[in-house]
């Protein structure tokens, strides 16, 4: 399993929020370079990295700040928030994403986010499938739908989608423990799916549960900044 840390930018800076509510905004570092650079320096290989702004605006805003990232670390960075058009798309590319996730354009517009699959390749595109109550939320979750999760990832793995990251909106940023149920349900359906955890992680008996439930990656955020998980437990589960 992979282990992929998350840096959320607002305004340039590495931030946090709980719940995706922008009230809660906690700014832990003013540099995300910094942030990323010390993710490299404990063996880790992946970030998730979320343009919060971006997931307001409906438009990339902080690629200044994926495209430094990109050029001073060797991390493989799948890169979100507010991704709505081709532009978008090639922007983040262009500055260094090595992945982009799509999760409010692919309830609101799926043709567009079915020819992103076509045209990059299921090994670049994402599916971001954030859940209230077992139904898709979208929008930086302010916004609810109608549909089921299960529904939606596996129209889109029809689709020919192989990766989705689904974060359960009311474990967000609440250190209360991952929702190993619905990961378990989704991946008893989908065995072949590379389905990502994200949202709750609290400690590395989390990581070491959502592991043997045979996730192909889970994201870890706010129990990292808060001290809950220290990055020698991550490297020594990556490397182990």
């Amino acid at each position: 399993m992979r282990i992929i840390p998350a840096i959320d930018i607002i305004e340039g800076k590495c931030v946090r929020l709980s719940k995706g509510d922008y009230t809660t905004k906690k700014v832990y570092n003013e540099d995300p370079i910094e942030v990323a650079k010390s993710f490299e320096g404990a063996g880790l290989q992946y970030l998730h990295l979320v343009d919060l702004d971006g997931a307001k605006a409906s438009h990339i805003v902080n690629w200044k700040v994926l495209e430094k990232i990109a050029t001073r670390t060797e991390l493989t960075i799948d890169f979100g928030g507010g991704l709505k058009t081709d532009d978008d798309l090639r922007i983040a590319f262009e500055c260094g994403a090595n992945q982009i996730t799509g999760g409010s354009v692919a309830v609101k517009d799926p043709s567009l986010f079915e020819s992103w699959v076509m045209d990059y390749g299921s090994k670049k595109i994402i599916l971001g499938a954030d859940v209230q109550e077992g139904k898709i939320a979208v929008s930086g979750w302010q916004e609810g739908t109608d549909q089921k999760i299960e529904d939606f990832i596996q129209n889109y793995t029809e689709k020919g989608i192989e990766y989705v990251i689904s974060t359960d909106i009311a474990k967000d940023g609440m250190l209360e423990g991952p929702s190993f149920e619905l990961y378990a349900k989704i991946l008893n359906e989908l065995p072949e799916l590379k389905l990502i955890a994200s949202g709750g992680i609290s400690s590395i008996e989390d990581l070491v549960r959502l592991k043997e439930l045979r996730l192909e990656g889970t994201i870890v955020g706010k129990a990292i900044y808060e001290g809950r998980i220290s990055l020698k437990e991550l490297e020594n589960l990556t490397h182990p």
